[in-house]
């Protein structure tokens, strides 16, 4: 019984330890820098093979849908900037 007694204080610990460990990391500044954060924004950056002209794309098929939205895009409005 020693044994098991020892070896959950250690397992108790351990996920104490893991805890704080896991909310410190919510505490980390974020790395990329404001002035920095234009360049992830740029549609180049996206997942998609051709991403300029996907965006192009979308923002056609919005247009004569006549809605916004639908496809995850962020925004609303009638879509005249």
């Amino acid at each position: 019984m020693p044994s098991l007694r020892r070896s959950l204080q250690w397992a108790g610990a351990a996920l104490i330890v893991g805890a704080g460990l896991m909310s410190s990391a919510c505490t980390i500044q974020p790395w990329v820098k404001p002035y920095e954060r234009d360049r992830l924004a740029d549609p180049i950056m996206a997942w998609d093979r051709d991403a300029i002209s996907s965006a192009y794309l979308d923002h056609i098929r919005e247009s004569r849908e006549g809605s916004r939205g639908a496809s995850g895009s962020a925004g609303g409005g009638c879509g005249c900037n």
